[in-house]
């Protein structure tokens, strides 16, 4: 199924939600462009001080489409990654916070998406890891190195190998997220961290 973007402003703090029909939002690769685009707008904006990145209450992403990556040659796949990886760095190194707000799934490139922003709030049913090993794929949108930079190489090499979920509970106490909050208080925790982010980086 198709994912979209919507966008809700809230002050001075711009939420981007990852929509998708059946509630699992993917990265394919026209919502790739679409977020690039809208990222590149939102870094000139200067009413907008900080983003938060979100999915829907059973999924914050669950990765690349993997029709689409199985399609993919040399060359294509050589593309698509180089896509993410720019648009990654990009929100990575953005003068302006960017939080990401999980609830449920975060797999694969959506685990990437994660880890490029510089804070994550999570829901105590929050589960992250990185399954592509188990079909043959390794990510390659730079979360293998983030991960390693946030956790310690060995860590990471045990999770990315393993591909095993790794739990809310666990990823908070590995460091792989900043806080847990109960659901219905993820977004308002999630746009409260952005502004707070936002006045210290001024």
């Amino acid at each position: 199924m198709s994912s979209s973007l919507r966008f809700h402003r809230e002050q001075e703090a711009v939420r981007i939600e990852l929509a998708s029909p059946d509630g699992l939002p993917r990265l394919s690769a026209s919502l790739l462009e679409q977020l690039d685009a809208e990222l590149a707008r939102l870094l000139a904006d200067p009413t907008c001080h900080g983003i938060v990145i979100h999915g829907s209450e059973k999924c914050f992403a669950a990765g690349a489409e993997i029709a689409e990556v199985a399609a993919l040659g040399g060359v294509t796949a050589l593309a698509f990654a180089r896509r993410g990886q720019f648009l990654f760095d990009r929100l990575a190194g953005a003068g302006k916070p960017a939080v990401a707000a999980v609830s449920g799934y975060c797999l694969g490139g959506g685990f990437d998406l994660a880890l490029a922003s510089q804070w994550r709030v999570a829901t105590p049913d929050a589960i992250f890891g990185h399954p592509g090993p188990t079909l043959g794929l390794l990510t390659g949108w730079g979360g293998t190195q983030r991960l390693a930079a946030l956790i310690g190489q060995g860590r990471a090499l045990e999770l990315l190998l393993a591909s095993d979920p790794v739990p809310a509970d666990r990823a908070l106490a590995l460091g792989l997220v900043d806080e847990l909050v109960p659901q219905e208080q993820l977004l308002p925790r999630a746009l409260k961290r952005a502004r707070q982010l936002a006045h210290t980086q001024t």
